[in-house]
């Protein structure tokens, strides 16, 4: 069999919207590092080969693109950190941790539960409005909203200019959006001369929030000039909503598959068991995926598990596929269990490229389970408005997830 007749679907119109695992399980099987000849690209989706590619920045480069789009694409200056490799990324890194330290993730905990039982609050309002039995879209109503605002707080910028975020964002996700490019490059540029005015106003008066520490950081002397500190602004605008939305999204509408899951929360919110509702956030995390994948480019040539791949070999490390990969999370790896241990699932990367962000995306859906628990008593899918997926290649998201939802 040739591998472009199992890799070639990876890249067709809608493929993350038509239900992929059964065929990433086929993958894994049949061809688990398989070069597809159409794209000029090796696809990897068992964990092993997925995980030891994130750890190697050495053989597996991220400064030749880290999207399909990418390949053959050269930048005057990165779109992102992720775009980056050490000694740069190394200096990224100590530039911006301080803005994501653990004292600030403590700092911005009390906020982040105050959003959570507002939204909680809000979609108990909708679901009133509408009618005992009636579905309400849960995107659109919580996982859209909660995050933005939370951002909105984290930047120090009012908290109602998040829908004008939420276009920003799905106009950075490459087939997010129907909008023509044009209106795209419009809304890029609208979004980071935003936030480069907000940049310039706290260099000139900090404050209390991220924005402030990244503008000001300067360990050592060294400090962000506009392009990095704008790259770093929009990674936390789209990436900081991004994650949370869909891992948020995708959990509830598990949830309303598994009701014995959310009983099972219920109970440990109700008993104050913060260990299952960890566990439950990670297992989200996992079932979810957000980002489907990231790629890299080989440095040299490399050889896994028997297989050579050459050097400037773009390389797609598809982490949908390795957080079910039944060789590291066993033979339920095709369940949705929220007490399951160990979960290193790959949600949010591995190695030097691990997400900034994962301290605030695990925050925020721990303050949102905390808050739906007591809250509402089920949810369960509403059978005639079915889920809509997102037709983005890069996140596995949900347009609009309509649920039958009950309040306790």
């Amino acid at each position: 069999m040739r591998t472009d007749d199992l890799t070639g679907v990876l890249f067709s119109d809608g493929f993350l919207a038509n239900e992929p695992h059964p065929h990433l399980a086929r993958l894994r099987a049949d061809a688990p590092i398989a070069f597809d000849a159409v794209q000029g690209v090796w696809v990897l989706s068992r964990y092993a080969e997925v995980q030891a590619a994130s750890r190697d920045p050495a053989t597996f480069c991220s400064g030749k693109g880290i999207l399909l789009s990418e390949i053959g694409v050269s930048y005057d200056t990165p779109p992102t950190i992720m775009h980056t490799d050490p000694p740069d990324h190394t200096r990224y890194r100590k530039l911006v941790q301080p803005g994501f330290s653990p004292a600030a993730l403590r700092s911005w905990s009390a906020g982040v539960a105050s959003r959570a039982a507002d939204g909680v609050s809000m979609l108990l309002a909708t679901v009133g409005a509408a009618g005992a039995g009636v579905p309400v879209d849960v995107v659109a109503n919580l996982a859209v909203p909660f995050p933005l605002q939370v951002i909105a707080d984290l930047l120090g910028i009012p908290d109602d200019d998040w829908p004008r975020f939420y276009e920003w964002s799905e106009a950075a996700i490459p087939g997010a959006t129907d909008l023509p490019e044009d209106r795209i490059a419009e809304l890029m540029g609208e979004m980071v001369t935003y936030l480069l005015a907000v940049a310039a106003e706290r260099r000139a008066s900090p404050a209390d929030d991220v924005v402030s520490r990244l503008a000001t950081a300067a360990p050592d002397g060294d400090v962000l000039d506009d392009a990095e500190l704008a790259m770093f602004l929009v990674q936390l605008l789209v990436a900081g909503n991004e994650t949370t939305r869909n891992a948020l999204s995708g959990g509830l509408l598990a949830f309303a598959e598994h009701p014995a899951e959310w009983a099972r929360l219920r109970a440990a919110v109700a008993e104050g068991d913060d260990g299952l509702v960890a566990s439950a956030v990670e297992e989200i995390l996992r079932w979810t995926t957000p980002v489907a994948y990231f790629m890299r480019t080989t440095t040299r040539p490399v050889s896994l598990d028997g297989v050579d791949l050459p050097a400037g070999a773009p390389t797609m490390l598809l982490y949908l596929s390795a957080n079910r990969d039944e060789a590291e999370f066993g033979p339920t790896a095709s369940i949705f269990d929220i007490a399951r241990t160990p979960n290193h699932h790959l949600a949010f990367g591995s190695g030097p490229h691990f997400c900034l962000g994962a301290a605030l995306a695990r925050l925020e859906l721990t303050a949102m389970l905390q808050a739906l628990a007591p809250a509402v008593e089920s949810f369960s899918s509403a059978s005639t408005a079915p889920p809509t997926r997102s037709m983005s290649l890069v996140i596995a998201g949900l347009k609009a997830c309509p649920l039958v939802v009950i309040p306790a």
